[in-house]
């Protein structure tokens, strides 16, 4: 689980630095890399969802 947090950590990161490089530059390479990141981050963020309800049963 912690594992999922790091990596949700990561992307999160990614996805702020480059949606706010096309909001503030109008980059956009950046806002095409921020939309594919924010997708995978919705597939981590489901991932850990399962994981903490499996850890909340224990």
């Amino acid at each position: 689980m912690n594992e999922l947090i790091e990596k949700i950590k990561e992307m999160s990161e990614a996805l702020l630095v480059d949606a706010a490089a096309q909001a503030e530059k109008g980059n956009k390479a950046a806002g095409t890399r921020a939309r594919k990141v924010s997708l995978d981050l919705e597939k981590v963020l489901k991932e850990f969802r399962k994981a903490s309800l499996e850890q909340s049963k224990q």
